[in-house]
């Protein structure tokens, strides 16, 4: 969609009348860094970028846009894999970053909660918690460059929420910006509040297609003081499943992570990483990454070896890391083989979920459908076991043109959502939807679902200038032709 001219013209007049100065970027240069997210893979043309300094400020940028039908998005670290936070290639909306309201305003070990503005990098509202011995669990690859107001607008979900819960389960209260300008005072760090509707689980998740998060009471949880980490490798998928159900019974909550790796994935890790060695002394077909936390005087190490010794042959062979640095190592394969699986270039990404007792026939069923379909294309598949999420990638074959890896992508895709259909699975586990997956969303959404989704969009965002294309279709043309 492209906007007329003399439309974006009028939309900038009216900005940099009303709008106080130095919050207001036009230029093509500023503009650049906030026209792509950190994958590359989609890039927008913004009409310009508003950088409040407050919530007044969002909140008169707000009301302008509401006046003039300015269609606005909201933006936080850029690191969202859906293209939600990206302008409209076509032009015409306004890029809000969060990113001068950066403040952890406050921090209770007592309350094991702290506000912290939308703007504030993930990794620093830990490191703020975890100056007063507490934890806040979020965690994930991007927590370096990802900003709490995206966090909480994805719901992001990441390696913890095994024992944690998603970001929507550490919410207390958030502060945000209605579409009109109108500010919603939700902030509270109370843990029983059973006073009507719980109004922030509408914006969580919600990608800022209902208002702008400006500020969120977080839960935190006390730090631990262990941290256990095992490497282990087994036989099947199957088996992978089994033992994770053994651990959440002999591990109990002290399990934080159960990461599944595939061989292909170790291998992607070794090739990319020649200081790295084969992590068991014997390959396998797959793998799980183990984590466990605990406080006080629970002996972890012991608890988390006896697991493994007594897992009943399910085992071939593992490691328990002897220290932290050892452990942060085991995570790097990780890290690594998300990192390389592209080969330097583009692949799809997949995010889906299934009920855990179906992940390991799920995987299988997956795997088959996409070799018989697409053999010479490699598949990279890793997971998070114990909340039934899997990331299946498919990375295109040496020397493929542009064109035929874009045909590729969306029949890879097609092949793998109609096997989580079939496993009554969802499209998309912890990334969202935004404009990449918005269609695959639109045609499995029940229409009674569909009717409440547009009823809440249009009583909060009844001009249509929040996040427009973003989960629900337009609601209103808002300028485009």
């Amino acid at each position: 969609m492209n906007v007329v001219p003399d439309l974006e013209a009028g939309r900038l007049a009216a900005l940099s009348a009303a709008l106080p100065d130095g919050i207001l970027m036009t230029g093509a240069e500023d503009l650049s860094r906030y026209s792509r997210d950190w994958s590359g893979d989609h890039v927008g043309r913004p009409l310009a970028v508003a950088r409040p300094r407050s919530v007044a400020d969002v909140s008169r940028i707000l009301a302008l846009c509401h006046a003039h039908a300015i269609p606005v998005v909201p933006q936080g670290g850029l690191t969202g894999l859906v293209g939600a936070a990206v302008a409209d290639p076509g032009g015409g909306e306004l890029v809000v970053s969060l990113e001068r309201l950066d403040r952890v305003r406050t921090v209770s070990p007592i309350d094991f909660a702290m506000v912290v503005e939308a703007g504030c990098i993930l990794e620093e509202a830990k490191r703020q918690a975890d100056a007063v011995d507490c934890l806040l669990p979020i965690t994930f690859g991007a927590q370096g460059s990802c900003r709490i107001g995206g966090t909480v607008a994805t719901n992001a979900g990441g390696f913890n929420v095994l024992r944690y819960g998603m970001t929507r389960d550490l919410v207390l209260g958030l502060e945000v910006v209605l579409s009109d300008g109108r500010v919603w005072n939700g902030l509270k760090m109370l843990r029983k509040d059973n006073r009507g509707y719980d109004l922030k689980q509408l914006f969580i998740g919600a990608e800022g297609t209902l208002g702008i998060v400006t500020a969120a009471a977080l839960k935190l949880h006390p730090r631990p003081t262990q941290v256990e980490t095992a490497l282990v490798g087994l036989r099947s998928v199957e088996d992978v499943m089994a033992l994770y159900a053994r651990a959440r019974r002999e591990c109990s909550d002290l399990l934080t992570a159960f990461e599944l790796i595939l061989r292909g994935g170790i291998e992607i890790a070794l090739a990319a990483r020649p200081d790295f060695s084969e992590p068991l002394s014997e390959a396998c077909p797959v793998y799980v990454l183990i984590e466990a936390a605990a406080g006080g005087r629970v002996d972890l190490k012991a608890i988390l070896e006896d697991f493994l010794i007594d897992a009943g042959g399910l085992v071939v062979d593992g490691v328990v890391a002897s220290s932290r640095a050892q452990g942060e190592r085991l995570w790097l394969l990780r890290e690594v083989m998300v990192e390389a699986q592209g080969r330097g270039g583009r692949y799809l990404r997949t995010d889906v979920s299934v009920p855990i007792s179906t992940l390991a026939a799920f995987v299988d069923a997956a795997l088959e459908a996409l070799a018989a379909r697409h053999p010479d294309a490699l598949a990279v598949t890793y997971g998070h076991v114990g909340d039934g999420n899997v990331h299946l990638n498919v990375v295109p074959p040496v020397g493929m043109g542009p064109e035929a890896v874009e045909a590729l992508f969306h029949a890879a895709e097609a092949v793998i959502f109609d096997v989580v259909d079939r496993f009554s699975g969802s499209i998309s586990a912890e990334h969202g939807i935004g404009r990449v997956k918005r269609s695959a969303f639109l045609e499995r959404i029940d229409p009674v679902s569909l009717d409440l989704a547009t009823r809440v969009k249009q009583a909060l965002d009844p001009t249509g200038i929040m996040s427009a294309g973003r989960i629900l279709a337009p609601l209103a043309p808002i300028g485009y032709r």
